[in-house]
Formats: structure tokens, C-alpha cells, sequence
């Protein structure tokens, strides 16, 4: 049966360091992500967990330079194999989907082969979806551009053949997708790139991309001495800890990037707990509130924030935890880092049969 096209894509951006991380999932929710970056693991599981995915594995194109990968975050957190180029010598410590050339990365009814582009490193791989609509690059191809080849076993000579041979073969149409962009670019295609591409496009032969790559004389990224030790163990910190939104309960980032928190927990905590509700007076006549709640309006808190102690973490409560998460936003700018939101408001709190009392 042949592999179905890709159902879901997402392009995700990490500014620090100009890099882009790719979701891709099959109609069942099978998913694989690539080149993940270590700082944005919580926002890249929360989008995972709100489209209800199941993320069969994390790819990495090459061992970056430039950041620090969230492979094994990503494994801690879903159990999913980490994939990487048997390219490298000594292995990437971690990766148990160790590809070369001609392999297939199959999630659901969707897959992914393997193309060995090294030149940049000696380990970079593209992947194309089965349909041959969009081509994972790294940074073997950028947008305009090439990667570098003066570090990790990189060869001018290896690249030029590795785009002319394994990305230039691709259908004009096949959109080019790289782990990185300094200038705000998004996406490209394999025929934009052969006509337009300054260092290889157009009649550029061998000689002249080698010549330009060799001649481009740029500085080391600045992650480099952390970012390749890192890579090297497919981004496991040395201390080998996951780090938390929080330290005083379980509160998870959603993707929109809200601290919250579930109220079965709350529940079972409040004497720990500061509880602050923002709830307009008016809306609290003929309700319930949680008890020991304190009762400061939204419209009111940037000039009563002083009111809300800090010896406890604070969660806001309103009616259905959007206001409330705004409230969490202006109580962190003002000093407080312990609080967050109570997810789902009273809404949820009430339809869970949780403690309340007449406000």
C-alpha cells in the first residue's frame, strides 16, 4: 500500500537562533519532529499534546553547531526513538534510529527517505516525504544559500555533489525546507533554487560553489563549544535533569504560552496555595468561589498587584481561565515567577465537584 502524503506540517522558529523546527503528522496523528531545539521543548510537547498527536520520533538533519537539539527531552517526554546519521564517527550517543542513505522513517501510513547530503558536516541527511512535496534539508541547502564547510568533516567538493545529485534531482515543485534562516525566509523550491541559488544555481559548476564556499571566511557560531558536546549525546544536559515550568507543582506551557495547572491538583493543595480571582463583583453575586480565594478584578490587578502575597505561588481563577491567564501574565511582569493559571476556570473546578463556598 503506498505511504500516504503527509496530512499535518507545521514550521515552528526558534529566534535565538534562527532555526526552524519541523512537525509533520499522517492522518491518524502519527507524527515525527525535526530539528528540535532544546530551549522551546515545552512549547513544541504542548503543540504535540494539543493536536493530539503521537510522535513516533525526533530527527535531527545533522549534529548542529548553532544550538542545542531537544531529542532526548522529546524521548523523556513521549518515548519516541531518536533519529540520527550514522555519518558520525564516534556515534551520537542516544540516537537508537540510526539512518543512512536509502532508509524510510515511517510514522502511521506517512513516511520519510533518506537522503545522504554530507558536505557540511560529515553527517547531514535530507528527507523527503513520499510524495516528493517538501525536502528537509538542514543545512546542506538554505534558502539562497549553502551551509558552511569548515568544521565537522565538511568538504565543499561533498556538498556540491550532494545538492546537484540528492536535492537538485527532486521535482522543480518540491518545496525546500532548511533548519535555519537569517533573514526572515520561510520556504523555497528545488527549482527556484537551481535557477537562483547565488552559490550553486544558474550555470555555477564545481569549481566556482567550491571557490565561494571555501572563500567565505565567517566566524564560529557562538554556541559552538556548547552546542556540539551537547549534540554529541543527542542534547542530554549533563546532569541528566529535565527542566521544569515550575518547582512548586506540575505546571506545563500550552503551546500559546500559558503556565497552568490542573485543578485536581489545586484541589488537593490549596493550604500550599495563594488562590487570586479575577472575576468581576457583579459576576461573583449568586456564585461559588474556591475558598480562601482573594478577589481582585483583572481591570484592577496592575494597580493592586502590591495586594497579592508572595509567600505562597499564586494561581488565578476566573470563569473559564482566559482572563485569568492574562492575569498570570501581568502577576509574572510585576516580580511574581511562582504562579499560574488554574486551567479550565470555575467551569472546570465546579464540574469536577471541587471544594467551593458562596462568594
Amino acid at each position: 500500500m503506498p505511504a500516504a502524503e503527509v496530512h499535518l506540517f507545521r514550521q515552528l522558529f526558534d529566534a535565538a537562533s534562527s532555526s526552524y523546527t519541523y512537525l509533520l503528522a499522517d492522518p491518524s496523528g502519527a507524527a515525527v519532529l525535526i530539528d528540535s531545539v532544546y530551549e522551546q521543548h515545552l512549547r513544541d510537547r504542548a503543540l504535540i499534546e494539543e493536536l493530539g498527536l503521537h510522535l513516533v520520533a525526533v530527527l535531527d538533519t545533522h549534529c548542529h553547531a548553532d544550538h542545542v537539539t531537544g531529542a532526548w527531552l522529546m524521548r523523556q517526554a513521549t518515548g519516541c526513538r531518536i533519529g540520527v546519521s550514522d555519518g558520525y564517527a564516534p556515534p551520537i550517543e542516544g540516537g537508537d534510529l540510526r539512518l543512512a542513505h536509502g532508509d524510510c522513517v515511517e510514522f502511521g501510513t506517512a513516511r520519510l527517505s533518506v537522503r545522504a547530503t554530507p558536505g557540511h558536516t560529515a553527517g547531514c541527511l535530507t528527507f523527503v516525504t513520499a510524495d516528493a512535496a517538501l525536502a528537509f534539508t538542514g543545512d546542506a541547502r538554505l534558502i539562497r544559500g549553502t551551509g558552511r564547510c569548515d568544521f565537522q568533516q565538511g568538504d565543499a567538493h561533498r556538498l556540491y555533489r550532494s545538492i546537484t545529485e540528492q536535492i537538485f534531482s527532486l521535482p522543480d515543485s518540491c518545496l525546500v525546507c532548511p533548519a535555519h534562516d537569517y533573514a526572515g525566509r520561510t520556504l523555497s523550491s528545488v527549482g527556484e533554487e537551481r535557477r537562483h541559488n547565488p552559490r550553486i544555481g544558474g550555470q555555477a559548476d564545481e569549481r566556482d560553489f567550491v571557490g565561494s564556499v571555501e572563500n567565505l571566511h565567517l566566524p564560529h557560531p557562538k554556541q559552538i563549544a556548547v552546542a556540539l558536546p551537547a549534540n554529541l549525546r543527542s542534547g542530554r544536559p549533563p546532569d541528566g535533569q529535565c527542566p521544569r515550568p515550575a518547582d512548586w507543582g506540575p505546571v506545563r506551557r500550552t503551546y500559546a504560552g500559558v503556565l497552568e495547572i490542573e485543578p485536581g491538583w489545586v484541589a488537593e493543595h490549596l493550604a500550599a496555595l495563594h488562590i487570586l480571582d479575577v472575576r468581576q463583583a457583579e459576576e461573583l453575586s449568586g456564585s461559588s468561589r474556591i475558598p480562601g480565594a482573594q478577589s481582585i478584578p483583572l481591570g484592577e490587578l496592575t494597580a493592586r498587584v502590591a495586594e497579592v502575597p508572595t509567600e505562597r505561588p499564586v494561581v488565578a481563577v476566573c470563569h473559564a481561565g482566559m482572563r485569568s491567564a492574562q492575569a498570570v501574565a501581568l502577576l509574572r511582569a510585576a516580580g511574581h515567577t511562582r504562579c499560574a493559571n488554574l486551567h479550565g476556570g470555575m467551569l472546570l473546578w465546579q464540574e469536577l465537584g471541587l471544594p467551593s463556598r458562596p462568594a
